[in-house]
């Protein structure tokens, strides 16, 4: 195995969207083609069922991930992927983790935390009114995600640093009690991540409706753009792109070069009408050829089935050797031996 292994963890929730291609699909796939590391990505979809018990909408959204990943050009060959309850040995893990995780810390989970105050604002005399253990114990889970491949690079936003800390606390304490078996994982943030702004100027996100889906149909992405908040300049007076959603998102795509001619065109009074027209033309050729390969995808699933199982064998055999290993540390053993 390399010296470096990543592992990248992929929500199943809702389709991915402008905002997720700029901000975390298109580096990790870049990366995976990376011949001097051990990459592994795996669709989340033990997590999904934390917050969504709808089956129908689970399985479409693992669906739809799956093939958004693959028609942007994740290279399964170097990398690993892999769907999460494919690996048996996750959940095994995750209740030996559990045997060596304080309560207390995952009683510092921002989640947990977020889901207390809300009770707390509402007036509810029970402050854990509705907080599945799905929810407070997924930083668990979590850790055996990454634990389980021996990552030592996880790719992850600024808000998800405290699992990252929480997993190397896990590791460790399990290290120290049994033997050193576990990696300590090291978060990595790319400060120049782009941050996408939605229709209505905030962050785009689904939390907030506000999002672009990456493979909508021409007529939808065009309807879409045009209701993109600007302000009440009229054509002819200058603009200033920054700020301004639609370069924001035109920038997102476009080379340095491209964007310094847009700046020109701001600075002569574009009008907002022709620049959002500019930008669904701009985007649908960008996302032409991957939205046939995602629409081509999506008529067979076999075929993404078939690329998950075989991520999930290639995953296994690095998972059932290990966890044999971690049982064996904890006495979990052979009595005939």
């Amino acid at each position: 195995m390399s010296n470096e292994v990543v592992l990248t963890g992929i929500s199943t929730t809702g389709i991915p969207h402008l905002g997720n291609y700029v901000g975390a699909i298109r580096p990790a796939i870049e990366a995976s083609s990376n011949p001097d590391a051990e990459t592994f990505y795996f669709l989340a979809d033990y997590h999904s069922i934390i917050k969504c018990h709808d089956p129908e909408t689970v399985k479409q959204s693992s669906l739809a991930v799956a093939a958004t990943w693959l028609a942007l050009g994740l290279d399964t060959d170097n990398a690993t992927f892999y769907r999460q309850t494919d690996i048996p040995e996750i959940p095994e893990l995750t209740w030996i983790l559990s045997c060596m995780t304080a309560k207390g810390l995952m009683n510092r989970a921002h989640a947990y935390k977020a889901a207390v105050s809300e009770n707390s604002l509402a007036g509810s005399k029970d402050p854990d009114k509705g907080i599945s253990m799905g929810l407070f114990c997924y930083p668990v889970l979590m850790a055996a995600d990454i634990l389980m491949f021996k990552a030592n690079k996880v790719p992850v936003g600024k808000d998800q640093i405290q699992h990252l800390e929480m997993t190397r606390d896990i590791a460790a304490r399990f290290n120290h009690t049994y033997k050193p078996l576990f990696v300590l994982p090291e978060a990595v943030v790319d400060e120049k991540t782009a941050v996408l702004s939605g229709l209505d100027g905030r962050k785009m996100s689904k939390s907030y409706n506000n999002t672009i889906p990456l493979f909508e149909p021409e007529k939808k992405l065009r309807k879409l753009i045009m209701k993109i908040k600007t302000n009440s300049l009229e054509p002819g007076e200058p603009k200033d792109p920054e700020g301004c959603t639609l370069f924001e998102i035109y920038r997102a795509f476009a080379s340095e070069q491209e964007a310094q001619a847009l700046r020109a065109r701001y600075a002569e009074g574009i009008a907002w009408g022709a620049m959002k027209q500019f930008l669904f033309e701009y985007l649908n050729d960008h996302l032409a050829a991957p939205r046939e390969k995602y629409l081509a995808l999506m008529d067979d699933p076999g075929h993404i089935e078939a690329v998950l199982q075989k991520g999930a064998e290639k995953a296994r055999n690095l998972s059932t050797p290990f966890l044999q290993e971690i049982r064996e540390a904890v006495g979990i053993r052979n009595l005939g031996g």
